[in-house]
């Protein structure tokens, strides 16, 4: 790998859209893998069929040359957190991901004690590899379980088995403190027995966070093409239910719409996402979101992975797939869709110090969803009533320019 610095890449030129100047948010770094054993029929992610074995090497050049010749941008930032994800992270071997967490120390002013998360799939644990994962500074590791049921894994195209699921929680949890699980839930020909089950499968591990959510059709996927039969709104309502209910009585906490945590055991990184802070997306088909004193820029990386991989050696910004400023009309949407996703909402003044806005040009909505209960902002918060998240989309339309 190439250890030289690229200090004169193309930068856009600052260009003021009445932005005020204000602290930058926190800054985050997110990292694509791209590749898995096999692609799921539910999946819209940026993920392809790993065939003759992952090009590692390759990948860590260009992932090297995509961060060197992003640090312009963030200049003197200090990084929060890094998550790893994709595609499967786990086919990565333990070398590899060593050396890439070793770049990012060298190459980024990273906290010491940086929440470092890596995605893995139950498919592809060992023991081995997720120790050395371990004593190369990841600190969390996120499992996509999905279920306990074999025929539910069957059905959502999964390559591992409810057996294989259980084994990598105990081996995860072996190996690291902060362990989360992601299970889905209104799965094809799925009952409130078995989503019944399949908490409580889960719960019984005790892992600090877990990510609970609603299997939904996406464009583009197997599953859109060939839908199967999947439970009614009723029911779903009736599993969501059932979620809140029985992980708050075990101490899982809900505080965004998906994701519940014990005490301590927030994902920071997705939380910065949330309140509207900044991410550095690295790697095939990253997007990012990063602030300036006049400007909000949002980036995306080149989904394909050889052609990301090609153009990020040609050190000529080809690699970024877009690049372009948010317009001010857009800022208020783009907080709103994050911050109010919170269970808890966001300090009221977090609005200008993320934006760049004064709280005023908002100010007519926030008090018209007040008025019909779907918002609340006592105690200088923006957080969505009971109501207001039953009805979010509907709270979001409002601040559509």
């Amino acid at each position: 790998m190439t250890t030289s610095v690229e200090r004169r890449p193309r930068v856009r030129p600052a260009a003021s859209h009445g932005l005020g100047h204000r602290p930058l948010p926190p800054l985050s770094l997110y990292v694509h893998v791209p590749w898995c054993v096999r692609k799921c029929p539910y999946c819209d992610f940026n993920s392809h069929e790993a065939t003759g074995g992952l090009p590692e090497q390759a990948y860590l050049d260009a992932l090297q040359a995509d961060l060197e010749q992003a640090l312009p941008l963030i200049w003197g930032r200090q990084v929060i957190s890094v998550f790893i994800g994709g595609g499967t992270p786990s086919l990565l071997s333990a070398k590899a991901l060593d050396t890439m967490l070793t770049t990012f120390r060298a190459y980024l002013n990273l906290l010491p004690d940086a929440e470092i998360t890596l995605e893995a799939n139950p498919g592809t644990a060992e023991a081995g590899r997720f120790q050395a994962y371990a004593n190369s500074g990841v600190n969390r590791i996120s499992l996509g379980i999905q279920s306990f049921d074999d025929a539910a894994l069957k059905a959502l195209g999964r390559i591992h088995d409810a057996a294989q699921a259980r084994a990598a929680i105990e081996m995860a949890q072996r190996a690291f403190e902060r362990v989360n699980l992601d299970i889905m839930y209104a799965l094809p020909g799925q009952t409130l027995d078995g989503l019944r089950t399949d908490l409580s499968t889960a719960m019984s591990f005790e892992t600090g966070h877990l990510s609970l959510y609603h299997l939904t059709l996406e464009p583009n996927t197997v599953f859109a093409k060939y839908p199967p039969p999947l439970p009614d709104d009723d029911l779903a309502a009736q599993m969501h239910e059932h979620i809140i209910e029985a992980t708050a009585k075990r101490g899982w906490q809900q505080y965004e719409v998906s994701a519940y945590a014990k005490p301590g055991e927030r994902s920071l990184h997705n939380q910065n996402y949330w309140t509207f802070g900044d991410y550095l997306g690295i790697g095939p088909g990253a997007h990012g979101k990063l602030s300036f004193h006049d400007r909000i820029l949002r980036q995306a990386r080149n989904r394909m992975p050889e052609s990301w991989m090609q153009r990020c050696l040609q050190r000529d910004g080809s690699h970024v797939s877009e690049d372009r400023v948010v317009p001010p009309s857009d800022l208020p949407f783009e907080f709103m869709l994050n911050a109010l996703r919170l269970k808890e909402g966001v300090e009221a003044n977090l609005f200008s110090a993320h934006t760049g806005l004064p709280l005023t040009v908002v100010l007519p909505k926030l008090r018209q969803l007040e008025e019909r209960g779907l918002l609340d902002l006592s105690a200088g918060r923006l957080r969505a009533t009971e109501r207001g998240w039953l009805f979010l989309n509907d709270v979001l339309e409002a601040f559509v320019d």
